[in-house]
């Protein structure tokens, strides 16, 4: 099986260490149609000014503890999450995030750190007044929620990664970055479409959902997505990991393959749930088998 890195060795487009800018599109729009709310609970919309400034959206539903806060990946928003909210808002209160360049946030930043982006997820729970907070992150939102907990440590209760961390050991040259990011800053949409269409799926993927993700990633902000993107490649995962204090379950797909030992020798408390048969995007494409691992996982890590 192939590994979570393997397609950067050919550095023919964006990076496998992405998940899912600033689009015109409304945050529904990969629900179904875009634009549709079919079968969602009505919802609160908000905004909050991040420690920088910049305007960060946010939407609220459902209620009971523990409150789940999803963040979604490079290039990708809140409705990438669609699926979820619709499902535990019947037992939990959901909050989803634009982070800072994405979705309907702002886009006054220069510099699109991983550390930035933690503050934009605590500037919301600390808007909210969250006090009994798991923080699940998809692909570039597994960093994020990492950092998020250490700037929140009496808040968070777990940390679910979803489909990011998978070969904590190795690291990525800076020639190799900087071979990578070319041909991104040359041409960021044709690049990004490409590569999501041919590493992010499976054979079995669902053709029409691969090429709206695919279109939609291609349509973010380049001057956003690159800066995340260089930022991301540096980012210390192992450090991370060994420095993060709640518990971890990581739900990844089968894609790519998880070093689940490596992991465990710089976190014991990280165990791991895979979702067979799916792309990156597998809480789009089996939702509700990634759903059924989700609940599982709060109920396993969260004391009552």
């Amino acid at each position: 099986m192939k590994t979570y890195y393997q397609p950067l060795l050919g550095l023919t487009a964006a990076t496998l260490l992405i998940g899912c800018g600033q689009r015109e599109a409304p945050a529904d729009r990969l629900s179904g149609q875009p634009g549709d709310t079919a079968g969602s609970e009505v919802r609160s919309v908000g905004t909050v000014k991040a420690p920088d400034g910049v305007a960060i959206r946010y939407e609220v539903a459902g209620r009971g503890d523990p409150t789940l806060v999803f963040v979604h990946g490079w290039s990708c928003d809140r409705s990438y999450w669609r699926p979820q909210i619709d499902d535990f808002t019947k037992s939990h209160r959901v909050v989803a995030v634009d982070l800072g360049g994405h979705g309907e946030s702002g886009l006054d930043r220069k510099n699109w750190t991983m550390a930035a982006f933690a503050g934009d997820v605590r500037a919301v729970v600390e808007e909210l007044n969250l006090q009994k907070v798991v923080l699940v992150g998809h692909s570039m939102g597994g960093p994020v929620i990492l950092e998020a907990a250490r700037l929140m440590p009496d808040r968070v209760v777990a940390l679910i990664p979803v489909d990011f961390f998978s070969e904590v050991d190795r690291r990525i040259p800076a020639e190799q970055r900087k071979a990578f990011l070319g041909p991104m800053r040359a041409d960021f949409s044709k690049t990004t479409r490409a590569f999501v269409r041919q590493a992010m799926f499976t054979p079995r993927s669902d053709s029409a959902l691969a090429e709206r993700i695919a279109r939609d990633m291609a349509a973010a902000s380049p001057a956003v997505a690159v800066s995340a993107m260089e930022n991301l490649l540096q980012y210390d995962q192992g450090a991370a990991l060994a420095a993060a204090k709640p518990p971890l379950r990581l739900i990844n797909s089968d894609l790519w393959a998880t070093d689940l030992e490596a992991l465990r020798r710089r976190n014991p408390n990280i165990s791991l749930a895979v979702v067979p048969g799916v792309g990156h995007f597998l809480m789009m494409e089996d939702p509700d088998e990634f759903n059924r691992i989700l609940a599982r996982a709060i109920r396993d890590l969260v004391r009552p």
